[in-house]
């Protein structure tokens, strides 16, 4: 039994400004909006959700979207939407590449690809990306939690197939992980799984138990083999 992506989930000081912005730049709608922090629906069940943080964010994220683009006139066209939305360019070593690094007005790094056959054109998120330090190590680690296949994996890039949902993709770096991660993933089991089981899985293939200051939670705290923290949700 595998677990399956519900959430990407990212720290916000203002959870409703991020969480229009995202809803505005991918053309998906705001599922849910209150207190606790802002949902955006992305399709096929998964959600991107901005939840209330009073920490500032002090160093480059080690997990981030990538956005798709079906021609290089789209690419410019999503590029220039973002810009007007309220996000930046920004430079973090990337040099002439084909695609544009962007941060949202909170300083989230994402980038706008350009066109490339993997990724579908009807969808505006291509992948997720996650800086690894051996990206076919963790690979191997999501595909057990979430029982999709690894459909690459090499010294620098590893990637999982889509099966439902979004793309997972690794990508080598070389700077370590130094703070808790501002974006992460949500798991849960099937509605007939368990939580502690999963959660007794999830650790033998090498997750180990976080302390975020979460407190007393009905959700369980985890972090991978390389530190990047995810939650696992009740069944559902």
């Amino acid at each position: 039994m595998a677990t399956r992506l519900r959430e990407v989930v990212v720290d916000a000081a203002d959870p409703v400004r991020l969480g229009r912005f995202w809803a505005r730049l991918l053309d998906r709608p705001v599922i849910a909006e209150g207190a606790d922090g802002v949902d955006v629906g992305l399709g096929l069940g998964v959600a991107l959700a901005f939840v209330p943080v009073r920490d500032p964010k002090t160093a480059k994220n080690r997990l981030h979207l990538d956005l798709a683009s079906t021609s290089p006139r789209h690419q410019a066209a999503v590029v220039a939407r973002a810009r007007e939305l309220g996000a930046r360019p920004v430079d973090l070593g990337q040099g002439a590449v084909p695609w544009e690094v962007l941060a949202d007005p909170e300083g989230n790094e994402f980038c706008v690809l350009e066109p490339r056959d993997e990724y579908p054109g009807d969808d505006p998120v291509a992948a997720v990306v996650v800086d690894a330090a051996d990206p076919p190590a963790l690979a191997a680690f999501w595909s057990q939690a979430t029982g999709r296949p690894v459909v690459r994996a090499d010294r620098g890039f590893a990637a999982l197939g889509r099966a439902a949902g979004l793309r997972l993709e690794f990508v080598r770096v070389d700077e370590p992980k130094v703070v808790k991660n501002r974006v992460h993933l949500d798991l849960a089991p099937p509605p007939d799984g368990d939580l502690p089981t999963e959660v007794a899985r999830l650790e033998a293939q090498g997750a180990v138990r976080a302390d975020v200051g979460q407190g007393a939670v009905a959700w369980a705290v985890l972090a991978d083999p390389e530190g990047n923290e995810f939650c696992v949700t009740t069944p559902r």
